[in-house]
């Protein structure tokens, strides 16, 4: 019982190399970053295929496979509805929209949302995929990662820009997260879109890396006012981590 209890949790290990790798490592790679025997991972591997949870690829480079994708549409449907209460009590505290987001792959994937009371729309809505390097969130996301895998990412990533502000040059965002790490947040300043402006917090401890942000006009949304929102998400950040445990 011991070993297949062992053997569940190495499985679920090189599951999670595969994700923290871009969704595709070697063989070799995965024994290097793994430190399990060749033949040990070898052998996880093809029960794992066999299931359709892990996929080899032509170029004999393993993937994540396409039955995890029903489960991660559960868990984030599950994350959501945990995070809708304390979203809630945030909008309550600084009446703007929050919103809670997910790194999937190469993209922000947005899991729960509590819109204001205002009547202002923005485009964030449950379920909407963008890129990283134009939302507050997508940045705070990226903030969590490695130097390296937050670089790998953005550059997968067409770094278009969605308006004048829009930061496109790969080294000043690398020099901006190494800001956001430093200070704790991060900000769309009217990045994703014109009058808008989003300050976005990590939450520690979560096993995806995950964010909350509070987006709004940009006449509300002011430096000072995002001075004084600020120490809020963080205690909601808090209360969400502690939910996690």
């Amino acid at each position: 019982m011991a070993e297949a209890v062992r053997s569940l949790e190495r499985a679920f290990e090189l599951l999670e190399h595969l994700a923290d790798g871009g969704g595709e490592l070697a063989l070799s790679e995965l024994t290097e970053r793994s430190g399990l025997p060749m033949p040990t991972i070898y052998r996880l591997l093809q029960t794992l295929a066999a299931q359709g949870y892990v996929r080899q690829q032509p170029s004999k480079r393993y993937a994540l496979g396409p039955r995890l994708i029903r489960l991660g549409d559960g868990a984030s449907r599950l994350l959501g509805t945990w995070a809708r209460p304390i979203l809630a009590r945030l909008v309550d505290q600084v009446g703007e929209t929050a919103n809670m987001a997910i790194l999937e792959a190469d993209e922000v994937v947005y899991v729960a949302q509590v819109p204001s009371r205002h009547s202002m729309r923005m485009f964030t809505e449950v379920g909407r995929r963008v890129q990283p390097h134009c939302t507050g969130v997508g940045k705070a996301l990226l903030a969590q990662l490695p130097p390296d895998q937050a670089r790998a990412i953005l550059g997968r990533t067409n770094l278009i820009a969605h308006t004048r502000r829009t930061l496109t040059d790969l080294d000043l965002l690398l020099a901006a997260m190494v800001v956001i790490r430093e200070q704790g947040y991060a900000l769309d300043d009217e990045e994703q879109e014109l009058g808008v402006r989003c300050v976005a917090v990590p939450i520690p401890g979560s096993p995806t890396p995950t964010a909350i942000s509070v987006s709004g006009p940009s006449g509300r949304m002011t430096p000072e006012t995002i001075a004084e929102i600020v120490p809020v998400m963080h205690e909601a950040s808090a209360q969400f981590t502690a939910a996690l445990t």
